[in-house]
This record gives structure tokens, sequence and C-alpha cells, in this order.
């Protein structure tokens, strides 16, 4: 007797969703061919300085680390990347998962929440400013830019209608 694919579907998502929570990541130059904008925004933030804000001595502090280089012990990766805030991209990141934020999503993008970035922007911080998420988030705003260039070249590749001439009888 043949499963039939809509049984298997839901035992398949179940499964890459369980692997999405331990995803590898796969750096941001991944995700610099298809989001350039908001790389660049990224590169500008202090979030892809992070580790070199910090002196020689707390580079090797595993306190100072856990905000500046979450990252770096698992992933290899320095600093807070792309991957810091919306999860490993191991299943998220082919072009073709991408094209549908709920499938993204439901293998392991992850959209960021104040409460995940308070994980290191709180009050014990030792050199934090009060924290104010919403005008936080404007400071590291990389997906408006990204917004409006998708919808621009959307728009430039719809196709252009014009209404059929009507002619009038004399």
């Amino acid at each position: 007797m043949r499963a039939s694919g809509f049984r298997v579907l839901p035992v398949l998502l179940l499964a890459l969703c369980g692997a999405a929570g331990a995803a590898d990541f796969v750096g941001a130059d991944s995700c610099k061919g298809c989001h350039p904008e908001a790389y660049e925004a990224w590169m500008q933030s202090k979030h892809a300085r992070a580790v070199s804000s910090l002196s020689e001595q707390q580079q090797k502090d595993g306190r100072c680390l856990s905000c500046h280089s979450p990252d770096q012990v698992a992933q290899q990766q320095a600093s807070v990347s792309c991957e810091t805030c919306h999860g490993g991209g191991q299943y998220y990141s082919p072009e073709y998962v991408m094209k549908d934020p709920e499938l993204a999503r439901l293998v392991g993008l992850v959209d960021p929440s104040e409460k995940q970035c308070r994980s290191c922007h709180d009050a014990s911080s030792p050199s934090l400013r009060p924290f104010d998420f919403k005008e936080s988030l404007k400071a590291i705003d990389h997906w408006s830019a990204e917004r409006a260039r998708r919808a621009a070249r959307t728009e430039a590749s719809a196709p252009v209608t014009t209404p059929p001439t009507t002619t009038a009888k004399k």
C-alpha cells in the first residue's frame, strides 16, 4: 500500500521543524546575494563590529563574547551576524524557500522579538544605556530598503497593459 504525499508531507515538515532548531549557519555572505541592501546595512551596524569593539582581554572573556559573538564557538561566526538574530539559515536560505515567507519561517527563519534582543540588551549589561526596542529597531532597519527594492523590481517587471481603445461612432 502506497502512502499518499499528503500523509507523508506533515511528517517531513515536522522532521524539518525539529532539525531547523539546530540548523547550521551558512554565513552572512549567503544572505548578501539576495539581500544586498540588508547586508550593507548590517555591515555598517555595530552588530557587525561587535567583537572588534571589545578590548583584547574582553575578546577572551566568555561573559563578553556571549553577546558580542554568541555564535563563535558553535558556528564559527564572529560578531552578531544575520543568523544570530534570524536563526541558522541551513534550511531557509535556498532561494525557493525564501520566496515563500511562510515556508521560510516554518523551517527556521526567525523574526527577532524584543525578548530575543533583550537577552543581550538588558539592564545587567555593563556598558549599555537604557534599551528602547522600538527606537533600536529603527537603528538597525535593514528591511525597509530591501522591501522598497523588491517592490520597485516587481513594479518594473510587471507587464504594462493598456486599456482597449474605442472609436466613437459618428
